[in-house]
This record gives structure tokens, sequence and C-alpha cells, in this order.
């Protein structure tokens, strides 16, 4: 399916294809959602971004948040963003990718700790980090990027939040009945 138009569209594009990344067409095997929507580069939304632009980053948060049983919104490796259908997600992508925290660098490990004991906005959490360890900004990034890839973390999906908020991948998807990736062992 492409010729995405609506978020109706996204939807059944995601249960379709099970995984897509959400800009890149760099990645093996995996659709672009970007590229399945059709709509406007440069007019017809809101801002100078186009329709285009807005609507993918606009459907990137609300697919989650509207749908919280059938669509996942993560980091796959190589840290590219991507929505799956939580078919693909039970089934494919979790059993093949989830790391337990003790198998993370020690600064992903340090972060998760701050993420476990206290959900925070991306902000907080690399503040907190960046004062406690003695981190940059960028390898901050790289902590909360492999901590979202090895499926530690997650973005809290609630439709009033306006800034990503993590919180460990247990205490959203902790009882669905996923295969394999024992998250538990710190």
């Amino acid at each position: 399916m492409a010729g995405v138009t609506t978020i109706e569209d996204a939807y059944d594009f995601i249960q379709e294809v099970g995984i897509c990344a959400i800009f890149s067409d760099k990645v093996p095997g995996v659709r672009s959602f970007w590229d399945a929507v059709d709509l406007p580069d440069r007019s017809g939304g809101r801002t100078k971004w186009g329709a285009r632009t807005e609507a993918v980053w606009q459907w990137k948060i609300e697919l989650p948040t509207l749908y919280p049983d059938d669509v996942y919104y993560g980091k796959i490796k190589g840290g590219h963003a991507a929505l799956m259908s939580m078919r693909y997600l039970k089934e494919i992508h979790h059993p093949r990718n989830a790391r337990p925290v003790s198998a993370c660098k020690p600064l992903a490990q340090q972060v998760f700790e701050i993420v476990r004991l206290s959900p925070g906005t991306t902000a907080e959490v690399r503040r907190e980090a960046m004062e406690r360890f003695g981190c940059t900004k960028s390898r901050f990034e790289t902590a909360l990027k492999e901590l979202q890839v090895s499926m530690n973390i997650v973005r809290l999906n609630e439709p009033d939040l306006a800034n990503d908020t993590w919180v460990p991948f247990d205490e959203v998807y902790g009882e669905l009945d996923l295969v394999g990736g024992d998250n538990s062992n710190v």
C-alpha cells in the first residue's frame, strides 16, 4: 500500500508492512514511512515544512498514542526511528533485538537507572546524566539510543505530553506476551 494520505491509511500501511523506518529509506528490507506518505512536500500544510513533513512528524507520535495495542514506536538497529505493528514487535522485532540492560555499555546502564528511578523528558534525563556522570551531550544521546534499540526504555505514549518522556520498556509493554529479551536483569 502506498499513497498514504490520512492517519487511517498510515495505520493500515503499518499493519500491512509490519515495520517501517520513519524517515530513512536506507534500512535494508524495511520500507520507508516517508516514501509511503503521498502529500505535498513544500506546500499544503500549516507551516513552511509542507503537508508531508507535518503529517509524518505528527503521525509518528499520534499512531502509538491512538492505537497503543496495535502500533509501536521505537528505534531500530542503526538508530533509525521506526513504527511497527504490535504483531511484528511481538513475533519478530523483540525476540531478535531485545537485550538486557546488563549487556549495554556502562553509560547506557547508568542512564537506564535514572529513567528507572525517575522517568523524565530527554532534557531532564540528559541534565541529570551530564551532572552525575560528566558525560557529553553526544555520549548521552548515544546511550539513550542504545537503550531504545535494545528495548530497555520507550517513549511514553500519552496524548498530552509535549516532549519525549522516557520510561522503562517493561513499564509500558511488560504485560505483552513477548518472546525473548529479558530486560529485567539490570
